[in-house]
């Protein structure tokens, strides 16, 4: 990921993201992961079989990454794993809810401009189509 993308303010949203996992043939759903404490919905990545399995089996949230195309154990290597609390599904069994609980200081990957582990990967506002700031 590029600088600019995480940590810029110009709005560059990826419209075709969908369209670019589904052509790639990945077996995927989408996952939304909500701090169940406080509401605050901290991203939303993708589930292939294997990982809603060894989710279910470790009781931490476990994706697979569309765009590296490799399983990845949120927060194995940087430590900010999320507990799983409760597993939630949509009435039309094509996405998933994950409640979880940050074990760390944070839940994305991108770091704020003193080094800091963000909070969630919604940190910036939307301006108008062309503008974000920071939240």
């Amino acid at each position: 990921m590029s600088a600019e993308l995480e940590d810029g303010l110009q709005a560059t949203i990826d419209f075709g993201k969908i369209a670019s996992i589904g052509a790639a043939g990945h077996q995927v759903v989408p996952v939304v992961l909500q701090e169940v404490d406080t509401g605050e919905v901290l991203f939303i990545g993708y589930a292939n079989e294997e990982a809603f399995h060894q989710t279910l089996e470790i009781g931490e949230a476990v994706l697979y990454s569309t765009s590296r195309e490799v399983m990845w154990h949120k927060g194995a290597t940087s430590g900010d794993t999320l507990s799983v609390v409760e597993v939630r599904i949509n009435c039309e069994q094509n996405s998933l809810l994950y409640m979880v609980r940050r074990n760390g200081a944070g839940a994305c990957h991108a770091k704020d401009a003193e080094g800091n582990t963000r909070p969630g990967c919604y940190y910036r506002t939307i301006v108008d189509a062309d503008t974000l700031r920071f939240s």
